[in-house]
């Protein structure tokens, strides 16, 4: 028997989330590998499910968690071992397949990534999906030329899990980072991750008058979407770039293709959740190297799994800062 944090939902359409103690019996049966989690964390699509918002879950009841960190303990494939230490980020587990708000998972293989050697699972819960998608972004900002030295990059949602782990990134590798918020107590928590300039939400949420406006930032990783979005584009210099990885000011975009013609400004979509194997051991590689573990530690609030069914709605409306480290010891 072991412990998981189980979401099920009444006659009434009303969701619960609590703690039951259950048997491997219950996990799903066409895994291939069964994890002892030791480490998870929470993000947005975390909230989305423990709270029944969103139509994520389609079945329950149900174990919610789209992140974890363990030890393989049985494997029918070959590429893992008992003992082995793994990563699991996004393939819809926690939202159509029971996740790591547990004890124990059973996954597929094809969807584990090998521990770096360098980091420890609860390091790698402080990154996960929220950290791995900032590195996906800074990837594919450098790719299509965004280099430090420039104009600053710009980082909307910064006191969040994607914009803190962006902005320490951006930090270490050079980067001026102007760091958007807008809860001004975070100010100097967002300086000692390497921010040099703080922008006021307010300054930015709402969509320009103009097509155009001064050129500001050499990038952009947008965690909020909607019109400050389009305000963004709006700033962004010549043939510079936005990673947009999220929608938490909306998924409308109120905005023109002026940027796009006569700037030649690139929006770039990161999607991190069906990420090719390759792209995941390049990412990993990538936080491993780039993310001072430092900054890390300063992100991180320690929970267990009997406090996540409280932080579902906390996440949502954004008064999580940093990243979410629970134990399920």
């Amino acid at each position: 028997m072991f412990k998981a944090l189980i979401v099920e939902k009444g006659e009434d359409g009303k969701t619960s989330a609590a703690i039951q103690e259950i048997g491997e019996d219950r996990l799903p049966e066409d895994g291939d590998v069964t994890v002892a989690v030791d480490y998870t964390t929470v993000n947005y699509k975390d909230g989305l499910c423990l709270t029944g918002a969103g139509g994520l879950v389609r079945n329950y009841p149900h174990v919610p968690g789209i992140d974890f960190a363990g030890t393989v303990e049985s494997s029918d494939d070959e590429r893992y071992k008992p003992g082995d230490k793994v990563v699991l980020t996004g393939w819809r587990v926690g939202e159509v397949w029971w996740g790591g708000y547990a004890q124990k998972a059973r996954v597929k293989a094809d969807w584990l990534v090998p521990l770096p050697n360098s980091l420890t699972g609860r390091q790698a819960m402080a990154i996960g999906t929220a950290g791995f998608t900032a590195m996906l972004s800074v990837m594919a900002l450098e790719a299509h030329g965004v280099k430090p030295g420039g104009k600053p990059v710009l980082v909307t949602g910064a006191a969040g899990g994607v914009g803190s782990v962006a902005t320490a990134i951006l930090a270490k590798r050079g980067y001026d980072v102007a760091a958007v918020t807008g809860r001004p107590e975070t100010a100097d928590y967002l300086k000692d991750l390497g921010a040099t300039e703080i922008v006021a939400r307010d300054d930015i949420a709402e969509p320009s008058p103009k097509p155009l406006e001064k050129e500001l930032w050499s990038g952009c990783v947008d965690a909020v979407g909607g019109s400050m979005l389009a305000r963004v584009l709006t700033q962004i210099e010549y043939g510079g770039s936005v990673a947009a990885v999220g929608l938490a000011g909306g998924a409308k975009l109120p905005a023109t293709v002026i940027p796009f013609l006569l700037r030649g400004v690139n929006l770039l979509g990161i999607d991190s959740v069906m990420r090719p194997y390759e792209d995941r051991i390049e990412a990993w590689t990538r936080l491993a190297q780039d993310l001072p573990l430092d900054k890390l530690e300063a992100m991180i609030v320690e929970k267990t799994l009997e406090d996540l069914p409280s932080l579902g709605p906390d996440i949502l409306a954004g008064k999580v800062r940093g990243r979410v480290v629970a134990s399920t010891a």
